[in-house]
């Protein structure tokens, strides 16, 4: 892949930003999207991330398409946005569906938009099929940006060799995405030190990168922001800036989804 004309617009600097992050438990929380993706969420639990979200001032409270408007009332007037996947968690729906799926959760107050690539389509790697996917994802960061929102796509990292993840990354910031994610924490594995080195590589300055799936402590926090990381996509976001407040000893947490 073509080296970027401008190299000097790609240098991060992912010590000091981590140095930065970790100095406080109030500047962990504003780049953790806390997450609740479980099939079987309630109202009730959607509910109380929100409560949780507002209260430590996350990035954003990341829920499911039919909880956006629920989230988004419950978080107005706290500066939290609302956070929703799209095409999620397989990537492999309509492209139109996802841009109607992107246009309608827009409309009921979403702000941070987490879609999922066409992974077939990727793998399938023709010049046509790298093309489909890069008009997938821009048609999702158009409808988004014009409404002044973000877009995060997920390559879902496990599933792709490391040329591949190259090239995803690369098609998804072609595409215009704000930022690209290792995965969506329901698949074979998660993030991992080396995806995010690798995407942050490529990324540079251009871009955030989000890691998610399997980061349940401030150890794996930690790792993933010296690897590079500006964003973490976690379910354990409140026990993990309590470690560093030194409220709660590091302690074991099922091994599922986020």
């Amino acid at each position: 892949m073509s080296s970027p004309s401008h190299p000097e617009a790609q240098i991060f600097d992912a010590k000091a930003f981590a140095a930065h992050i970790l100095s406080s438990p109030r500047n962990l929380a504003a780049v953790l999207d806390h997450t609740l993706l479980k099939p079987d969420a309630t109202r009730t639990q959607v509910l109380q991330i929100c409560e949780e979200a507002a209260t430590h001032k996350f990035a954003c409270a990341m829920v499911n398409p039919t909880w956006a408007q629920l989230a988004a009332d419950t978080l107005k007037g706290t500066g939290v946005p609302v956070g929703v996947v799209i095409g999620f968690p397989l990537g492999a729906t309509l492209s139109a569906s996802k841009r109607d799926e992107t246009a309608r959760v827009l409309k009921h107050g979403a702000h941070d938009i987490d879609m999922v690539l066409n992974i077939g389509l990727l793998k399938s790697a023709t010049t046509a099929d790298y093309e489909a996917v890069k008009q997938d994802i821009r048609g999702v960061v158009e409808l988004a940006h014009g409404a002044g929102a973000i877009v995060k796509v997920i390559l879902e990292t496990c599933l792709l060799s490391f040329e591949e993840k190259l090239r995803a990354s690369e098609l998804a910031l072609s595409a215009g995405a704000d930022f690209i994610k290792t995965s969506t924490g329901f698949s074979t594995g998660g993030a991992t030190v080396d995806d995010i080195a690798l995407m942050r590589g490529v990324a540079g300055a251009r871009a955030g990168v989000k890691a998610s799936g399997g980061i349940r402590s401030l150890a794996d926090a930690s790792a993933m922001l010296h690897a590079g990381a500006t964003r973490i996509g976690a379910s354990a976001s409140v026990k993990i800036v309590n470690e560093l407040s030194g409220k709660e000893q590091a302690a074991a947490t099922p091994a599922s989804g986020y």
